[in-house]
């Protein structure tokens, strides 16, 4: 096309929220002018079921569970009374613990004030969080936040090495709607022992995010944590940081979650613009299918030009790939459907991977993500009439030009600022493109059986662990092979298991286990518990 082709169809698919100072550029994904009009029937059929969702409709019936994260944006939207003065009254609640928390109305045990948040939770329950506090955290917070995220004991001790003699002064957030998710125990477990250590009490450093009369919910009520919230079963994990999950830790942090949820509600309410050519989140689920083929053909690379936003591709990770990643369809049949994300951020990954992106293999879409305002104060000029900032806009331009130019696709979202109505926006509008996006290559976008598989394979492990130790401690000072350990217990086909159990133990201090030999000869290592 010519440039003055080019201009007119930027014009001609522009899809703009004056309310949020948004536009939506889907120009550089090369469709044809009857791609719109062709999936006008399916994309109305998918808007449909959302209406459904939004009304409170099943969305996964074989739990019996309704999907009900919009109703988060716009409580008078909740198909109840109840479950409208249950958003709003946990809103009001989260708001008021964190006043107090800030007034030193709630104080630590030892020192007058709380300065740091310590929020315990995985998957769902911390990425949210994650996102939103480096996106609008500074060092004026009234209170910092560190993540235990994961189940690494390496990562317990980062973090409770910066915190320092800080643990004195700092609230920890556990969050789990069942609260039995072995991640989050442990990392509740690892907080409280160091708490003990240092002659603290956790119940009185800790608050709870987790579900009525959940595991969690019985230990936080009986030892007297400071404060419970809610998770209900309606809200996904992946969907819940406008909930208590993630409204909290922003809450403390001092954010205006008011404001993030006005972004999100403002990005929900375009997306009932009666054209299709008017919803941003219905575009970008059709831009999805186009650039996918309609089966994740290709990639999204999400580049968003703004260090604040560095972790929103790890965010869209769980949302997106967690959705739309399934074996079958709704009606059962095997279709492995998947759209897998992955980015960093401009112009970083203009000096790491774009140089594949322009010219190595086509398996991708770029999602560039443009900020008009780089700073709140006026710029120097580094080179005459240029700031950084100039230079910022100018790669990711360039860039976009060079992808298309080399046949690569490309969408462009356009942001006033990094604050919190457009990360309240963000939100709300790839969590709305996943659900649409879903409907039309008929998934459900709403469970995870694959990652509940993963779950009951863990499971086995750790109890082939337990029968593995049982084994070693009945018979200490014996040195016997993997092989030999579990076919003693009546597992000879789980070896490789076996093997791989016993060399972490091996190198675990205090675990008793040891290793004669060396890891990288399996058949031969031998490993015993020493009398």
């Amino acid at each position: 096309m010519t440039p003055r082709e080019l201009w007119d169809r930027y014009c001609r698919h522009l899809c703009a929220v004056d309310a949020l100072d948004f536009r939506l550029d889907i120009s550089r994904v090369r469709f044809d002018d009857g791609f719109l009009e062709s999936m006008e029937p399916r994309m109305q059929a998918a808007l449909a079921e959302m209406e459904a969702l939004e009304a409170g409709g099943l969305a996964n019936p074989d739990e019996q569970r309704m999907v009900g994260h919009y109703w988060l944006r716009a409580p008078e939207r909740a198909p109840s009374p109840e479950l409208r003065r249950a958003i709003e009254g946990t809103l009001a609640s989260i708001e008021s613990f964190a006043g107090d928390i800030h007034a030193a109305r709630i104080r630590p045990e030892s020192r007058p004030r709380f300065t740091q948040s310590l929020v315990v939770g995985i998957g769902g329950s911390a990425l949210g969080p994650q996102f939103v506090a480096d996106a609008l955290g500074g060092p004026a917070d009234p209170m910092q936040t560190s993540f235990f995220d994961n189940t690494d004991p390496g990562g317990f001790d980062r973090v409770l090495a910066r915190l320092g003699d800080r643990l004195a002064e700092t609230l920890t957030v556990v969050i789990s709607k069942s609260g039995g998710t072995k991640e989050t125990r442990n990392g509740m477990l690892e907080a409280r022992e160091a708490y003990r250590a240092k002659g603290l009490d956790f119940a009185r450093h800790a608050a709870a995010v987790t579900g009525k009369e959940s595991e969690l919910d019985r230990l936080a009520h009986r030892e007297g944590f400071l404060a419970r919230f809610p998770m209900w079963d309606w809200v996904g994990g992946r969907t819940s940081e406008t909930s208590a999950v993630g409204l909290l830790p922003a809450a403390l942090s001092g954010f205006r979650i008011r404001e993030i949820l006005e972004g999100a509600r403002a990005m929900y309410t375009a997306t009932r613009e009666r054209s299709t050519a008017k919803k941003p989140a219905a575009l970008l689920a059709l831009m999805w299918h186009r650039a996918g083929e309609g089966r994740g053909a290709k990639d999204m690379v999400v580049l968003p030009y703004c260090d604040r936003l560095l972790l929103f591709s790890r965010y869209l990770q769980q949302l997106v790939m967690e959705s739309l990643g399934k074996e079958k369809d709704r009606a059962g049949r095997i279709v492995h459907q998947g759209l897998a994300v992955y980015g960093n951020k401009g112009s970083t990954d203009q000096h790491a991977y774009v140089q594949q992106l322009r010219d190595g293999i086509d398996n991708f879409f770029v999602t560039f993500i443009e900020v008009l305002g780089d700073r709140t104060a006026p710029s120097i000029e580094v080179e005459p009439d240029a700031t950084s900032g100039d230079f910022l806009s100018g790669f990711l331009a360039g860039t976009r030009r060079a992808l298309y130019e080399g046949g690569r696709d490309s969408i462009t979202l356009t942001v006033p600022d990094p604050g919190p109505r457009t990360i309240g926006a963000l939100i709300a509008l790839f969590e709305r493109a996943v659900g649409l996006y879903g409907s039309l290559v008929d998934v459900n976008a709403y469970h995870q059986p694959g990652v509940e598989a993963g779950k009951k394979a863990a499971e086995g492990i750790l109890a082939l662990q337990r029968r593995l130790l049982a084994e070693m401690r009945a018979r200490k000072g014996d040195w016997r092979t993997a092989e030999e350990i579990a076919s003693a217990i009546g597992q000879a086909d789980e070896v490789e298991s076996a093997f791989q159990v016993l060399a972490h133990l091996a190198a675990s201090p205090g675990r008793g286990v040891v290793l004669q030999g060396k890891r990288s000869d399996p058949r031969s290592a031998r490993f015993a518990i020493e009398r």
